[in-house]
């Protein structure tokens, strides 16, 4: 199979669409050739392209100016940041688990037809009763 040519369409506002245009006319290329130049360009840079305007191009050339910008992390902080996920998705797991059990408490107490005792109601005992005492 060759290398086959595909049609990308999309919708912009009017006022984008002029600027594009009056982009286009500025270096006397088709609309059509901007969008496969950026696209085209968006390929070879493995999606990382960021759009300036040309006066803002000439203050980036340094070489600590590249884009996407690149910062060095230390191990440790990657460590760290690989156990607190581990330990987030634990705790996700552990609150699933807890909810499946609480649902499952909640199924038990509506399917029963016993009778539920509140501990409340145990505590506020009527004086003519005799209390109990354990141990």
């Amino acid at each position: 199979m060759g290398n086959k040519n595909k049609t990308i369409s999309f919708r912009v506002n009017e006022d984008a669409f002029e600027t594009l245009r009056e982009i286009a006319e500025e270096r006397d290329i088709s609309l059509s050739a901007v969008f496969r130049d950026y696209v085209d360009m968006l390929v070879a840079h493995d999606g990382q392209v960021r759009v300036v305007p040309e006066h803002e191009l000439e203050n980036m050339g340094g070489e600590g100016n590249s884009f996407p910008p690149k910062v060095e992390v230390p191990k440790s902080f990657i460590r760290e940041h690989e156990r607190l996920e581990l330990e987030a998705e634990h705790l996700r797991e552990q609150l699933d688990e807890h909810k499946r059990y609480v649902n499952h408490l909640r199924e038990k107490l509506e399917e029963g037809d016993e009778e539920v005792i509140q501990l409340e109601d145990l505590d506020g005992s009527e004086p003519d009763e005799p209390s109990f005492r354990l141990g």
